[in-house]
């Protein structure tokens, strides 16, 4: 198919315009908004930026929940040719303003939750105002800015967790590039997509880019909470789910929520942003034995864009993201710096980012030759299947051996007992450090730390066994719905003291 040249007018007006683009529902109330009134909300964004004085180039930040309200105003501000910055509104409220302030936004467009996190002296426009929002909108037509080549229309922050959030620069080409690959011949009009992940993160967002490119319709929830997402499913017949696997595991094991759900009309699963374990893709298969499930992988800077099937049509190994996408270069880079079948990964295509924006203090992560390089470490296996091992920034060195996490975590959750599994370092005084684990059951499970800890001799190198380990029903989830290992670490490191504190009475 032919797409516009501006990412903000992926709406086609040749197609039927009334049909329905986005269903908004918070678990209670439904929302409909068609293509013609979600085109016209865009058009009059973009209408009312330019009156104002903006200019091309000017960012402007979003900083809300998802709705299809901030939908409009992305696309509306990138059809002005100006840059769209949605913003982690989960990040405290110290890097929210860093955020502003580091992309010179000159307005924020937020609800009312979030009001509070806008900089003193930043215009702002409250979705949750009707009155003052149907006020700011210039109703009608509006000619979209032609960009020029790598010209940007997205900052996507990095979540800042090991240090000051970075502005990916996204350009209108990767973006429209990304889209046309996923897109390709397919027509997805049928579709209908379940979105709860976040706007600011890359799996949403470049989900609803997909959706409205195809003329597909999306069910948006502001949030992701269990019950309400299991209800969407059901009640508006969702037909594609795009997901991280922490969220699929929490509806799974909400028994409650589970007995009475249907479903039935689920044809694909998307799942991304952090590995899956078996155990949960043997639920998967269980739960949704009918859908298509795409275990995935991307990164912000370097688009979804990397795997595909086997050529030859050989089948994806269980827990294998694939085979090399044919429009991709991937290579595999060791610690001697050479390519070898393991190591870290980096890619070239034309879906990478521009780069960083005002971050001259840290070294720009593109190779001479073009590759980025992700700081995730691969193996590939005989066939050219890829495997996730880990973050090389999440291995550790414990008594002179490296350990990653990851690996760790996919031998604990084969015990038959365990869904889930994160490991994490703590300080060892001998050792330098030593790998501690959380981990979550399956329900009715019996199992003790102590024969988890027996298991990991047996089925894992000695070094590696988990020196505690701790049960919980729950992990903690960072902002992009991903296990907070940050969070597990802190709370790893205080069990440790505590239980080698010596007692009152000694």
């Amino acid at each position: 198919m032919t797409l516009p040249v501006n990412l903000g007018k992926l709406i086609d007006r040749n197609r039927p315009l009334n049909k329905i683009a986005v269903i908004n529902f918070d678990g209670s109330h439904v929302r409909e908004v068609s293509y013609d009134e979600l085109d016209a909300l865009a058009d009059g964004v973009a209408r009312a930026l330019v009156a104002r004085g903006y200019s091309r180039g000017d960012r402007i930040a979003i900083l809300s929940s998802n709705n299809s309200e901030s939908l409009a105003a992305y696309l509306g501000i990138m059809r002005a040719g100006m840059v769209s910055v949605p913003i982690n509104f989960r990040l405290p409220r110290n890097l929210v303003e860093y955020i502003v302030e580091d992309c010179g936004a000159r307005l924020v467009f937020c609800d009312t939750d979030r009001r509070p996190m806008v900089p003193a002296g930043v215009e702002t426009i409250n979705f949750d105002d009707a009155d003052a929002f149907q006020a700011f909108v210039d109703r009608g037509p509006f000619a979209a800015v032609a960009p020029r080549k790598d010209d940007p229309s997205t900052f996507l922050y990095t979540s800042g967790s090991t240090g000051r959030p970075k502005g990916v620069i996204l350009s209108h080409d990767a973006q429209l590039w990304v889209v046309r690959i996923r897109l390709g011949s397919r027509n997805i009009e049928d579709q209908r997509f379940l979105i709860a992940a976040p706007l600011y993160h890359m799996n949403a967002l470049a989900l609803s880019h997909l959706v409205f490119a195809g003329h597909a319709s999306m069910v948006l929830m502001p949030l992701f909470r269990v019950k309400p997402y299991v209800d969407a499913i059901s009640r508006f017949h969702c037909t594609w789910l795009t997901s991280v696997p922490p969220m699929v595991a929490m509806m799974f094991n909400d028994k409650e929520a589970m007995a009475r759900a249907d479903l039935s009309s689920v044809q694909s699963l998307r799942m991304g942003s952090a590995p899956a374990s078996e155990v949960l893709l043997d639920d998967i298969k269980h739960n949704i034995p009918q859908a298509r499930v795409m275990n995935v992988y991307g990164t912000t800077e370097g688009s979804p864009i990397v795997f595909a099937p086997h050529p030859d049509g050989r089948p994806t190994p269980h827990l294998s993201l694939g085979y090399k996408h044919p429009l991709v270069d991937l290579r595999l880079i060791d610690a001697e710096g050479k390519e070898s079948n393991q190591g870290v990964l980096q890619l070239r295509s034309p879906g990478l980012m521009n780069g960083y924006h005002n971050r001259p203090d840290i070294p720009a992560p593109i190779t001479a030759d073009g590759y980025y390089t992700t700081g995730d470490v691969f193996r590939r296996d005989a066939d050219g299947f890829y495997y996730f091992i880990g973050r090389a920034d999440d291995m550790f060195v414990c008594g002179g051996e490296n350990i990653f996490p990851g690996v760790v975590e996919r031998m604990l959750e084969t015990h038959p007992d365990v869904m889930d599994a994160c490991v994490v370092p703590i300080d060892d005084p001998i050792k330098g450090k030593k790998p501690v684990a959380f981990v979550r059951l399956a329900p009715g499970a019996k199992t003790t730390a102590t024969a988890l800890k027996a298991y990991a001799l047996e089925h894992g190198a000695a070094y590696q066994h988990p020196r505690n380990i701790w049960f919980l029903d729950a992990f903690p989830l960072a902002s992009t719905n991903k296990v907070d290992r940050a969070a597990l670490m802190r709370r790893a490191q205080s069990l440790s003291t505590v239980e080698r504190a010596p007692s009152a009475a000694a």
